[in-house]
């Protein structure tokens, strides 16, 4: 184009200068001029383009290096101009995707553990259950005393079966946005103080001292009862587990300007420092032999995690090794009790 541009200029000027009967020697000299505007605006061009066709082409090259799979693919922004703008935009989309893939294999590796850690824990009753009912049915286990103490293992092991789906169910529902909150005012002062009663037993049978207090101002709060109560058994059952006897578990409510904040704190072993952060995810145990014994399929914090954002709140923990663990998690107010 730069060429094209130039030799039209210079045919123009040649022929209107031919028209105007200029000497001979004028008309070199003005070629002369034409012909060095020619290498000039050629040069200028092909400078120009040359940098321009470089950045695409090394855009290119990224995109074909992205598209054969390589997410850490860079391309260098050396221009402030629209290449430029195009190179620092395939820059941000390319970290963007590198960290969507990077979050959904972490997702698919979870999904697989957890899949494992359910698999586990649904094979486990089973089988006791198998081998109970079988002893019953074949006569291996004939005295009335053996008997009812079966039935009533094989009752436990059928109830923690129920329990396991019911925290599959629900996380299937926190997955797909289906979780249906039934908001009503409700006293957290009452959610606790029921937790507290339900716990107790289980509690006293293990040697621990189970306590609540709630701030006197404290104010309902519109929250679906039934699932803020199912984050306090959850947490309280986790801290039942880990609570050495002769322990301590509390629970505290109190205002916190526009929302609630409840808190539970016990004695227990504690968490490592590089587990804090792990804690929520679905059937991530600190103990890592899945036994039974260490909390079931560790759903239950995951649940807690899915039921606290689903009303708009927060929860954390704050625990070390030896030093207990507490967890807290907050409901906002409704904005007249706020106000």
């Amino acid at each position: 184009m730069a060429v094209l541009t130039a030799v039209l200029a210079l045919l123009n000027v040649g022929f209107t200068a031919f028209l105007m009967f200029l000497s001979p020697h004028d008309l070199v000299l003005l070629g002369g001029l034409l012909a060095f505007a020619l290498g000039m605006s050629v040069f200028v061009a092909l400078s120009v383009s040359r940098t321009v066709s470089d950045s695409i082409h090394e855009l290119l090259d990224a995109v074909r290096s992205f598209n054969a799979g390589n997410m850490e693919v860079k391309v260098p922004v050396a221009t402030g101009d629209e290449v430029g703008e195009l190179a620092a935009a395939f820059n941000d989309m390319s970290q963007r995707l590198e960290e969507s893939f990077s979050k959904e294999r972490e997702l698919e590796q979870n999904r697989r553990e957890m899949m494992q850690a359910v698999s586990h824990d649904l094979r486990t009753p089973l089988a006791s259950i198998q081998a109970m009912v079988e002893s019953i049915n074949d006569g291996v286990v004939s005295d009335e005393q053996t008997v009812k103490r079966y039935m009533r293992s094989t009752q436990t092991e059928v109830e923690n079966l129920n329990q396991l789906i019911n925290d599959l169910f629900e996380l299937a529902q926190l997955d797909a946005g289906l979780l249906e909150l039934r908001i009503e005012t409700s006293s957290v002062q009452d959610l606790i103080s029921d937790t507290l009663e339900s716990m107790s037993a289980q509690a006293r049978a293990q040697k621990l001292t189970l306590s609540g207090s709630v701030d006197d101002e404290l104010s309902p709060v519109d929250i679906d009862p039934q699932r803020v109560q199912r984050v306090l058994y959850n947490l309280v059952q986790n801290a039942l587990h880990h609570t050495p006897p002769d322990g301590t578990i509390s629970i505290q409510a109190r205002d916190a300007g526009e929302e609630v904040q409840v808190e539970l704190r016990d004695t227990g072993e504690g968490i490592p420092e590089g587990e804090l952060p792990h804690i929520f995810q679905r059937s991530y145990r600190v103990d890592p032999s899945r036994a039974r014994g260490s909390g079931g399929a560790g759903l239950g914090l995951s649940i807690v995690l899915g039921i606290v954002e689903a009303h708009g709140g927060r929860i954390w923990v704050e625990s070390g090794l030896g030093k207990g663990s507490s967890f807290t998690f907050t409901l906002p107010k409704t904005p007249a009790t706020a106000a």
